[in-house]
């Protein structure tokens, strides 16, 4: 998760009086009354998937349908529009706005591709990159799309690794950092893992202008099956990063660090029982600049962590069934569930009746740029 915090004020003054004609009386009032604005893929009760723009307490400002489920949602910040990605392997991608003044834009990969349920666009908006697989080479990709001309797909460069999936673009303008998780995964046989033998995850430090990558970094041998899977910004240059374990469920590693262009990678020691509480998974992960913290989720151990960004050193725990999705707010964090509840750390959990979140929950932010 790279985006900063947009309130309220600056989200209706920047999408403008046409979002604002295009909300109904009761969307209109509750947004009225938000401080803040995310957005996340979600799953409805009947089966349906889409994606949502939502306040802070839950309240429902737009939404569109998604023809499977989703996954990851990034926001060029030049237009304000989204891209929400489906979950891997997927083969779609939607293109919509919040104000619904244009129709959501379907786009596909192209054949022998799919998408890994990540993306990011450059800093001028022009162009989007996603994270995507060349399934019958075995070779992660990274996908360039035209955000100028209908998404159009204009080139594409290695990943650096097998099995990218998270992807940011750093403040610079130029590098992308790109998580390969070092899973091999191949349509004909679905989600299976194929090579957890032979794993070599890294996170790669890849100049978008030409595809070069400039770094990449591994962690050591004996953590071959440490996937490297989610990125955050840490707002200085480098980034946080969380892992999911894919080897045997008797060793605990350590899942999270951080790593900075020019320097080394390192892993945070957490206490052993608090890795013992991730149960070998992080789903999701958040950086907070402004309160020196990060934070991580743990779907599989119902269980979230608020670190000190710079030690790793543990500062808080929050339990929650099934939670994942993590955004910054105000000087904490918004966390949400596949029950469809919200959690914040200064307020009662929201529920959503009918609304299951899906991993990931993105603030919405840069008003100058919207």
């Amino acid at each position: 998760m790279k985006e900063g915090l947009l309130d309220r004020r600056s989200f209706v003054t920047a999408a403008g009086a046409i979002f604002a004609s295009t909300l109904t009386p009761a969307s209109a009032e509750k947004l009225a009354s938000a401080p803040a604005v995310f957005a996340s893929a979600y799953r409805d009760d009947m089966g349906g998937f889409g994606a949502a723009v939502l306040t802070e307490e839950g309240s429902l400002i737009a939404r569109i349908p998604l023809p499977g489920r989703g996954h990851d949602i990034t926001r060029n910040r030049s237009t304000g529009q989204f891209v929400v990605f489906a979950r891997r392997p997927g083969t779609f991608a939607v293109a919509f706005t919040a104000d619904k003044t244009t129709q959501p834009q379907m786009i596909t990969s192209r054949p022998g591709r799919h998408f890994y349920g990540h993306g990011a666009f450059s800093a001028d908006g022009r162009l989007l990159y996603a994270s995507e697989n060349d399934f019958d080479n075995a070779v992660g990709m990274v996908g360039v799309y035209d955000a100028t001309s209908g998404y159009r797909r204009i080139g594409e460069f290695p990943s650096g690794g097998i099995g990218p999936h998270d992807i940011l673009a750093l403040d610079d303008g130029v590098t992308l950092a790109v998580a390969n998780g070092g899973v091999e995964t191949h349509p004909d046989f679905g989600r299976a893992k194929l090579n957890l033998a032979t794993m070599q995850p890294s996170l790669c430090f890849i100049d978008r202008r030409d595809g070069t990558v400039r770094e990449r970094h591994e962690l050591p041998p004996t953590m071959h099956q440490l996937s490297i899977r989610h990125l955050a910004d840490d707002g200085r240059g480098g980034i946080y990063f969380a892992c999911q374990f894919e080897g045997s469920p008797r060793k605990q590693p350590q899942l999270s660090g951080h790593c900075r262009p020019g320097d080394g990678i390192r892993l945070f020691e957490m206490e052993p029982h608090h890795i013992s509480a991730l149960r070998n998974y992080i789903g999701s992960i958040a950086a907070n600049p402004a309160a020196g913290t990060l934070a991580i989720t743990s779907p599989r151990g119902n269980c979230m962590f608020v670190l000190n960004a710079e030690t790793g050193a543990v500062l808080s725990r929050r339990n929650l069934p099934d939670i994942c999705g993590i955004s910054p707010l105000g000087q904490d964090y918004l966390a949400s569930s596949g029950d469809g509840v919200l959690l914040t750390g200064s307020t009662n959990n929201v529920d959503n009746p009918g609304v299951r979140w899906d991993n990931h929950m993105m603030p919405i932010s840069n008003p100058e740029r919207f």
